[in-house]
C-alpha cells in the first residue's frame, strides 16, 4: 500500500533510491514523491519501462551494481536475506526492507545477517499492512504483522525498536492513491486483463 511506503519518510534522507522488486511500481512511484531519482528494476517485464534483472543469484541475468543512497525495497520472502546482503555491499546510506516480522526470526538469517549486521531501526506497523500479489486493493485486510527493516551505514552495533502508529493508513493515504494505485479489483482478487 502507498501509505505503508510513505510511512518509512522519517526515516530517510539523500537523494537516490533503488527499488530492485518494483513489480507493478507501487512502491517505486510513492519513493519518487520522496527522492529526486528513483531506480527501479524487477527480474520480470511488468510492462512499466523498468530496468529488467535478477537482483540476486548468478549469470548474466543479474542486474549490475546501481549508485543508491538508498536500496529500498520489499523482497520477496524466500530470497530477503540475498536481497539484504547485496543491498547493504552496495547502498551508500542504507538499507529498508518491507519484511513480515517473523523474517527477523531464523538461526541461518542471524549466522549469515543480524549477527555481524544488526539493523539501525526495526519499525513495527501497530495496524495491518495488507497486501495483494500485483495490486493494491483499499479494502483488502491481514492477519499478518509486517515492519520495516532499516539499515544505516555506519550506524554502530545497537537495534532501536519503534512502532509506527495507528492511524497511519489514513493519515498517509492521499485522495489519488486509488486512481494511481489500485486497478480495478474483481471479485476474486486479480486485477483484469489488459
Amino acid at each position: 500500500p502507498p501509505w505503508a511506503t510513505r510511512a518509512l519518510f522519517p526515516f530517510l534522507d539523500g537523494a537516490v533510491a533503488w527499488e530492485p522488486a518494483a513489480g507493478e511500481g507501487h512502491m517505486a512511484e510513492v519513493l519518487r514523491e520522496q527522492f529526486a531519482t528513483v531506480i527501479a528494476s524487477d527480474v520480470h517485464d511488468y510492462g512499466k519501462g523498468y530496468e529488467v534483472g535478477s537482483f540476486v543469484g548468478s549469470g548474466a541475468d543479474v542486474m549490475g551494481p546501481m549508485v543508491a543512497d538508498w536500496i529500498i525495497t520489499n523482497p520477496p520472502f524466500n530470497l530477503a536475506l540475498e536481497f539484504a546482503e547485496r543491498a547493504l555491499r552496495e547502498a551508500t546510506s542504507g538499507v529498508a526492507l518491507l519484511t513480515r516480522t517473523s523474517w527477523l526470526e531464523g538461526g541461518e538469517r542471524y549466522a549469515r545477517l543480524f549477527k555481524s549486521n544488526p539493523p539501525a531501526i526495526v519499525a513495527l506497523f501497530a495496524e495491518r499492512v495488507p497486501m495483494v500479489k500485483g495490486l493494491w486493493d483499499p479494502k483488502a485486510s491481514t492477519a499478518t504483522a509486517y515492519a520495516w527493516v532499516i539499515w544505516r551505514r555506519n550506524q554502530g552495533a545497537l537495534t532501536r525498536m519503534t512502532w509506527i502508529p495507528p492511524g497511519r493508513r489514513a493519515a498517509l493515504t492521499m485522495s489519488d492513491d486509488v486512481a494511481r494505485f489500485s486497478g480495478k479489483v474483481r471479485n476474486n482478487g486479480r486485477q483484469p486483463p489488459a
